[in-house]
């Protein structure tokens, strides 16, 4: 197929009132009309221009320019409602602030309401804006026109795991890779990992059995281990969920489609060769199966790394170790906040606690 990409007030009530508060109501109300406040978003006069964009796991996601810097740039608000919202906002601030890879969405600022810089005590806000640069389309709706070649299919992986190395490089797992957290610039064939409000800072050193939420990947995209182990599971996760999307970028379908356990698990452990090939009709000579076999295997122990599976056969046309850079500032078990003690802790609390330990040494302005 080819690359292509299609182009994608309130009333005033009359109520009994002097003029004075009459006129600051309207006065109100034709600032939350404007494009500025547009879906909640309070951004202020830097960005014009605003459009939806899609939706993330935390909420609306919209495009607008900076007139700072004439870019279009994608902005995300996270809403800080409660001790839930607060540890995931602070989280994925601190991830994709330091994930810093061609193959990753880069952000290029943290604001708060009004565009106003982060201010020095946390606890002031309601909400948080992630400014990043805003990519033309997602693998999702590229996929809605149908499978892709295998050359462009073979290309856009290879970045998706150089990206994946990267990312578990620096101790995170991601947790919701699927198609329409995957961003593409068609003109460029360049490919970047979006939307982190599930990830999951993992340190190798130490068990987090049992501190590990249940499995979070759309369900299409679990690993068995997720589904019959949902608080237990490691990197080899995201592995799973990208050979699955591998594998729907070369037939146009999702591998495993099922809306229960039971239809997830009928083809698991069956072998993965005979489902592309006979419920997919993928050639078994095409020379992905063999990949596809090694990421898609039961037991994660088992599973293609990020790491080994750049160097397998499939990718040697893309292959280059020494340009698929990892992580030089790994997250650390410190870097982690537990369930456990988010619930502890109040919400004002937690938001102070989290400065100390998210960002040592710094106020929330340093970033």
């Amino acid at each position: 197929m080819h690359l292509h990409v299609r182009a994608g007030s309130a009333t005033p009530r009359a109520v009994a009132m002097d003029t004075s508060a009459l006129d600051t109501t309207m006065a109100r109300q034709d600032r939350q009309n404007t494009p500025l406040f547009l879906h909640g978003f309070d951004l202020g006069g830097h960005f014009v221009d605003l459009r939806p964009l899609g939706t993330g796991v935390t909420g609306l996601v919209l495009s607008a320019v900076d007139q700072r810097t004439g870019q279009r740039v994608a902005v995300k608000k996270l809403v800080m409602r409660d001790t839930v919202s607060v540890k995931h906002a602070l989280r994925e601030v601190k991830i994709t602030r330091r994930l810093l890879h061609e193959n990753v969405v880069r952000v290029h600022e943290v604001l708060a309401p009004y565009g106003q810089p982060l201010p020095r005590d946390p606890t002031l806000l309601s909400a948080i804006y992630i400014v990043q640069e805003c990519m033309e389309t997602d693998l999702a709706r590229l996929l809605e026109q149908g499978p892709l070649s295998t050359g462009h299919a073979t290309l856009l992986f290879y970045q998706l795991l150089r990206g994946l190395k990267f990312i578990h490089s620096a101790n995170v797992l991601h947790r919701d890779l699927k198609p329409a957290n995957i961003f593409i610039n068609t003109d460029q064939l360049l490919l970047k990992i979006g939307d982190f409000g599930l990830a999951r800072i993992v340190d190798p050193h130490y068990s987090h059995k049992g501190y590990l939420s249940e499995g979070l990947v759309t369900k299409w995209y679990r690993s068995p281990r997720l589904l019959l182990s949902p608080n237990n599971y490691t990197k080899a996760i995201d592995m799973w969920a990208a050979g699955c999307i591998l594998a729907e970028m070369l037939t146009g379908r999702m591998l495993f489609a099922g809306t229960h356990l039971q239809d997830l698990l009928q083809f698991v452990p069956g072998p993965i060769p005979l489902v592309l090939t006979q419920t997919y009709s993928l050639s078994p000579l095409h020379s992905a199966v063999d990949f596809l076999e090694r990421i898609l295997t039961f037991n994660p122990v088992d599973r293609l790394t990020a790491k080994s599976a750049l160097s397998h056969p499939f990718l040697k046309q893309y292959s280059c170790p020494q340009d698929e850079p990892v992580s030089s500032y790994p997250f650390r078990i410190e870097d982690e906040l537990e369930d456990s003690l988010i619930t502890e802790l109040g919400t004002t609390n937690i938001l102070v606690y989290a400065q100390q330990t998210y960002f040592p040494g710094h106020t929330f302005q340093d970033f």
